[in-house]
């Protein structure tokens, strides 16, 4: 009887560390933070005037499948890069607990189901926009990232388009399907990755530049011209942060919350140039985070008038 139940206890913990290997391969709170503004962005939608439980959950579900598979593909491409970076080394395929063929097989399947529920559930164009974010992550951004620079660029589109997603994931037959509320939250998430992800690579450039990714504006790493790059692209969100209210994706009282959050991101990206330290990187990145979320709420509240 001892022998089954150590034998019960040893399948039970190797059972769960492979769920716990599955939720790192899909970058779970990156995945999650995702999909997270890509609901708020699909009740945006000037289709979707009601919260409807199921037709959410659905929708985060396949959300979590395709941002997750992308993801997945990302880990296994970089299995050999990820392996000599303190950040990563621990993740499954570069500790070797999983495979690149494992990896890659479940990355295809989240992906083919994701992409599947959003045509099924949802409409071909919001499946259609997935795939290509799917592929464009996966296999376009992930190895530019040792090539060149631009893959912040490059890696912004797929980055944006869930916002595009949801808000196309409402569209409805005979209904109001304009497509420019759409780009105009696109345009808001697609500027704020750069002083995010400037931010984050400022603090994990070691780490990075051992890997041989080049991912900050300079080949000589966080210096002036990284700081006003990001500088740049804060100051560039505040008009783009007044387009919801233009296009009428939502109302006057979110436009001013939105201000005040670039306005914020602004300031802290000048301290940055100013400062040129980890702490003032730090800023920005925490900064960048309660960003996305206290903007996609307000929007949200203002569109319900809560």
């Amino acid at each position: 009887m001892l022998k089954e139940s150590n034998t019960t206890e040893t399948l039970i913990k190797r059972e769960s560390s492979k769920v716990k290997d599955y939720f790192q391969l899909i970058k779970f709170t990156l995945s999650f933070l995702v999909v997270f503004v890509s609901v708020f962005c699909y009740l945006l939608s000037p289709n979707v005037v009601r919260f409807d439980f199921v037709q959410v959950l659905l929708f985060f579900v396949a959300g979590m499948l395709v941002t997750g598979g992308a993801n997945a593909i990302n880990q296994a491409m970089e299995k050999h890069t990820d392996a000599v970076m303190k950040r990563t080394a621990k993740r499954p395929v570069a500790a070797g607990r999983m495979s690149q063929t494992e990896a890659y097989l479940f990355a295809g399947i989240c992906g083919a189901l994701g992409v599947a529920m959003l045509w099924y559930f949802f409409n071909y164009q919001s499946a259609l926009l997935g795939l290509f974010s799917f592929f464009l992550y996966g296999f376009i951004y992930t190895p530019l990232k040792t090539v060149s620079s631009i893959a912040v660029l490059v890696g912004g589109i797929p980055g944006a388009l869930p916002c595009l997603i949801g808000w196309v994931a409402g569209f409805a037959e005979g209904g109001n399907n304009t497509w420019a509320g759409g780009w105009v939250l696109f345009s808001i998430q697609f500027l704020w990755q750069f002083p995010h992800f400037w931010a984050i690579a400022w603090l994990a450039h070691q780490d990075y530049t051992k890997a041989g990714f080049k991912l900050l504006p300079s080949d000589k790493g966080p210096t002036k011209f990284t700081a006003l790059q990001t500088v740049m692209y804060s100051t560039l969100m505040i008009p783009v942060g007044i387009l919801p209210y233009y296009y009428q994706v939502s109302g006057a009282a979110s436009m001013w919350v939105i201000l005040g959050c670039n306005l914020w991101m602004l300031f802290v990206s000048i301290m940055l140039y100013y400062k040129m330290n980890a702490n003032a990187a730090r800023k920005v990145m925490f900064s960048s985070y309660f960003y996305l979320m206290i903007v996609f709420l307000s929007l949200y509240a203002d569109k319900i008038k809560l």
